[in-house]
Order: structure tokens, then C-alpha cells, then sequence
């Protein structure tokens, strides 16, 4: 059936082409900072494990919420490595680095996502899309304050 939700076919498809590159970044994080979690090692452990564990599990509901945003607009959200490879702007961590490095990598890839949500947020306004919209600004706000907590732990 043709979807009929008052935002325009040409909207819908940039709507979800910019939701698959926060998909596929938001995905990436997860994995990165699951394999943190996993691998984190010294006199931070605890508090480390823990609040990577916090991330990597909010994470894993959000993948959910803007797979299925793409969906409602009647696209097809990309789940596989190779596609989530190619559309994102994180780079994989090895799991070896140290947990200061973990802690600035981390950084970087929660303010990658915010980036993301933030290029794809103009689009959503000018379709009046305010569901999108709604989910950027949630995505925003989390990526945010993920960094600025990370990042005081830097300081």
C-alpha cells in the first residue's frame, strides 16, 4: 500500500537516509561500547563496566526506535554489518586500548551521533515531520550529556 501520512515521498526518503546513517552510527556505538564494556581494564574498572554497560544498554532500545521511525515512513532501515559499515562516521574500537583511550574514543563516537541527529533534524522540520523530529531531539540530548559525562572523566 502507498504510505499516506502526510510527508511527501521524496521527504520520506530523505528522512530515512539520514535516519540509516544515525542507525548505523548509533549501532556502531553500541557494538564499540559493548566491546568496552567487555574489555575495560584498571584502577577504573568498576565504574567503567558500569557505565558503559548504562550506555551500550540505552543504546540498544535506541537502534530499535529509529529502526522502527524508518519503517513508519515506509522505508527499509539497514541491518547488517556491511551496510552499517559503509553509512557510518565511527570507527570500530579493538577493544585493546586503554581505559583512557576507551573513555576519549567513546567521546568521540557520542558526539558523532549527535552530529548525525543534528544534520537530519532541518530535514525533519521542513516535512513537518515532528515524530523524527521528536526522536533527533531525544537523540541529541542523551549524546550530549553521554560525552559531557565521559569527558569529565578526562579532566
Amino acid at each position: 500500500m502507498q504510505v499516506n501520512i502526510g510527508i511527501s515521498d521524496e521527504h520520506r526518503q530523505k528522512l530515512a537516509e539520514g535516519l540509516s546513517r544515525l542507525l548505523a552510527d548509533s549501532y556502531t556505538l553500541y557494538l564499540k561500547t559493548h566491546n568496552y564494556h567487555w574489555n575495560v581494564e584498571g584502577p577504573m574498572f568498576n565504574t567503567l563496566h558500569l557505565m558503559f554497560e548504562g550506555q551500550y544498554t540505552e543504546l540498544a532500545t535506541a537502534v530499535d526506535e529509529i529502526a522502527e521511525r524508518i519503517r513508519a515512513l515506509g522505508e527499509r532501515a539497514p541491518g547488517s554489518y556491511s551496510s552499517y559499515a559503509d553509512l557510518t562516521s565511527i570507527e570500530e574500537g579493538s577493544g585493546g586500548e586503554s581505559a583512557e583511550e576507551m573513555i576519549r574514543q567513546l567521546v568521540l563516537g557520542q558526539e558523532a551521533v549527535a552530529r548525525t541527529a543534528r544534520s537530519v533534524f532541518p530535514i525533519a522540520d521542513e516535512a513537518s515531520d515532528e515524530p523524527t523530529a521528536d526522536l533527533l531531539t531525544q537523540r541529541m540530548q542523551i549524546h550530549e550529556k553521554n560525552a559531557w559525562m565521559l569527558r569529565s572523566m578526562l579532566a
